[in-house]
């Protein structure tokens, strides 16, 4: 794949097809295109009530694309439990070129100054593509995550895809469906537009994220 260009990413992220790597040291990208698509519903987005009160103490400061770089450096690194990753210094560099084109968004989470935990991913129409998350303290990308939901709300986003689904991302309510059902959902997605504004001052979070009854809290 020699020719891979944001311009080509974006393309192929609006007919459900997206880029990655077999390994961070793998030079190559592939193109993926699941049967079964992981979605997280934005309305039935589930927060414990540990989370909530984690959210209510400020143990984090939360900012929204002012670290794009580092936050995709550490979505890329090794971990204790992640031995590797499929994020290559391609896909870095496609998605660099995307956020300074106002299309990529990271989410970053500061603890005393110190970057412990973030995500990105790709914003398009009312559909954001969540790419990848990381911590380096507890809740830290759980708290990026919520943030997240809670812009998407705010903004009249109506897809949030998260690719595959995971046990961590089924806590928070996330399903799988089948790619038909899924290129429909992203189809009706795309002839919308989302707004992508933050960070959310405590009041805003917590009024998108539990003013709605289907909200879940346990």
């Amino acid at each position: 794949m020699t020719d891979i260009t944001p311009e080509l990413v974006l393309k192929a992220y609006a007919y459900g097809v997206f880029p990655m790597a077999k390994s961070r040291g793998d030079s190559d990208v592939f193109w993926v295109q699941p049967k079964l698509r992981g979605v997280l519903p934005l309305d039935a987005f589930h927060v414990s009530r540990s989370l909530r009160k984690r959210l209510r103490q400020g143990t984090f400061t939360v900012t929204i694309d002012q670290a794009f770089d580092e936050v995709m450096v550490g979505c890329a690194e090794a971990t204790d439990t992640r031995a590797d990753t499929w994020i290559n210094d391609r896909i870095i560099r496609l998605f660099t070129e995307l956020h300074k084109a106002g299309v990529a968004h990271s989410i970053e989470v500061w603890k005393q100054g110190r970057l412990t935990g973030g995500l990105y991913g790709l914003a398009m129409g009312a559909a954001f593509f969540g790419e990848s998350m990381f911590s380096r303290a507890t809740d830290a990308s759980k708290v990026a995550l919520c943030h997240l939901v809670g812009i998407l709300k705010q903004g009249g986003f109506l897809l949030l895809d998260t690719q595959f689904i995971t046990d961590h991302l089924k806590r928070f309510g996330a399903i799988e469906m089948s790619q038909q059902d899924y290129l429909v959902r992203l189809s009706t997605a795309l002839t919308s537009q989302g707004r992508f504004q933050g960070p959310l001052a405590q009041r805003d979070l917590e009024a998108a994220l539990f003013s709605q009854r289907n909200t879940q809290i346990s």
